[in-house]
């Protein structure tokens, strides 16, 4: 392993061209993970699947983050980041082109393992690239680094649907989906098995793609910075904590991302569902996880704006979880036809666009609070952190199931209880440094 930096040794250059390769690094993150929210829909055609299998496409992909996240830390202890990096990017690289031979056969179980395969590369990048650049200066501006990172994240995730959609779907697609229950049973087998095998060449793309990519980081300038230097304040501070679960801030703040990472998916990946729910073609519903992300991408330039100067981490945390709650009240409760950007829509989809907005800050607020005086344990709570990533995969099926049994609409309830806690830990359960009452 290369020799470790400590954070205070790096000079401003140095910092510059970390964070540079980390915000590739979310670019890629964001530009994989969000172009699920057009393959769940895309699949649901081709492979003929309930609301409910349909989202195993999220829980495929994200419950790798609660397999792989622990083995993750530990591959980074042994390996330091960029050589555990370039294994991630390399994982990825399989899932990719597992999605060959799903193709060839149209069987959505090699897609979920490839889906799996992806999001375990995915989990071993995460755990290194968020406690590195949450440490990567001061606490206080912790939120509006990781700001930055998320608008490559999102951006990325604005790209991947409308360039899937570009490449994988044709004008002529509409009638093909009107006239698939007309067609007997042969002619639908080829009309679905020409269909899903267009994600060859993108996927094939895609795995060289993450396969160089995984040589560059390797080869990168990025320091091997050292994560887990305690001062001699923080280690006596920490010299009765004996594993990690002696943080209760960070245990909380890990199901607290649970439940994060729940609602932004369920507000991108459910959206274009949601959409043809109003009777809106899939051709034309492919922009609205675009607007959602967009909306995002609003609250990350907020936040790189007014935190710390106007506005600190927790007071932001405090007024997007509040936002979050008010706006799945609004998706349930309200009613009524608006036209706007171009679509006839129903006025709640536009509510599900803002979670956009409520879910940007979140993430943020959350990461710095909960690894906040870690010390040696940090990579190890990192790890912890990306187990609740896992939520992306468990709360869609609960949403898929919800609308299965009601509709799509009262789905939305389940975002509920999410917010509830959400609203807890950025008021009160982030300072929680002690599991006994006192």
């Amino acid at each position: 392993m290369s020799q470790q930096i400590e954070i205070s040794a790096l000079t401003k250059n140095q910092t510059r061209i970390s964070i540079m390769i980390i915000g590739m690094l979310f670019f890629i993150f964001g530009f994989v993970s969000w172009v699920n929210s057009i393959l769940i829909p895309y699949f649901k055609i081709a492979c003929e699947l309930t609301h409910f299998k349909a989202y195993l496409v999220t829980f495929a992909f994200y419950i790798s983050y609660f397999v792989m996240s622990v083995p993750a830390s530990f591959l980074l202890k042994k390996t330091g980041f960029k050589k555990g990096m370039m294994t991630g990017f390399w994982t990825m690289s399989v899932g990719a082109f597992i999605f060959i031979p799903a193709a060839m056969s149209r069987t959505y179980e090699i897609f979920l393992i490839g889906l799996f395969t992806i999001g375990a590369g995915l989990a071993i990048l995460q755990t290194a690239a968020n406690p590195y650049i949450t440490v990567l200066g001061p606490k206080e501006s912790a939120a509006q680094r990781i700001s930055i990172m998320g608008i490559c994240n999102k951006g990325a995730g604005i790209l991947a649907p409308l360039v899937f959609a570009a490449v994988v779907l044709k004008a002529t697609d509409t009638n093909l989906f009107a006239q698939l229950p007309s067609m007997d049973a042969l002619q639908k087998a080829q009309a679905l098995d020409e269909l899903v095998r267009r994600v060859i060449p993108p996927y094939a793309v895609v795995g060289t793609v993450l396969f160089f990519l995984g040589l560059l980081v390797r080869f990168s300038p990025l320091p091997e910075i050292d994560t887990e230097k305690e001062s001699t304040a923080l280690a006596a501070a920490n010299a009765d904590k004996k594993s990690i679960f002696d943080f209760p801030h960070l245990i909380l703040g890990a199901v607290a991302i649970f439940l994060h990472v729940g609602t932004q998916v369920i507000s991108i990946d459910t959206i274009i569902g949601y959409a043809n729910s109003m009777n809106m073609p899939l051709l034309e519903a492919k922009s609205f996880p675009s607007y959602t992300l967009a909306a995002t991408i609003i609250g990350y330039v907020s936040g790189i704006i007014l935190i710390p100067r106007w506005v600190s981490q927790v007071q932001a945390l405090r007024f997007c979880t509040l936002l979050g709650l008010s706006l799945t009240f609004l998706i349930i409760a309200s009613h009524g036809q608006v036209h706007f950007l171009g679509h006839s829509s129903d006025i709640s989809i536009w509510f599900v666009v803002m979670l956009g907005l409520a879910n940007s800050l979140v993430w943020a607020g959350i990461w710095p609070l909960a690894l906040d005086g870690l010390g040696k344990f940090t990579k190890l709570g990192a790890s912890i952190m990306i187990m609740g990533l896992s939520g992306n995969a468990i709360m869609p099926l609960f949403y898929g199931y919800v609308a299965d049994m009601f509709d799509v609409r009262i789905a939305y309830a389940v975002l509920i209880p999410c917010y509830l806690y959400l609203v807890f830990y950025a008021v009160y359960g982030h300072k929680i440094r002690r599991w006994k009452i006192q």
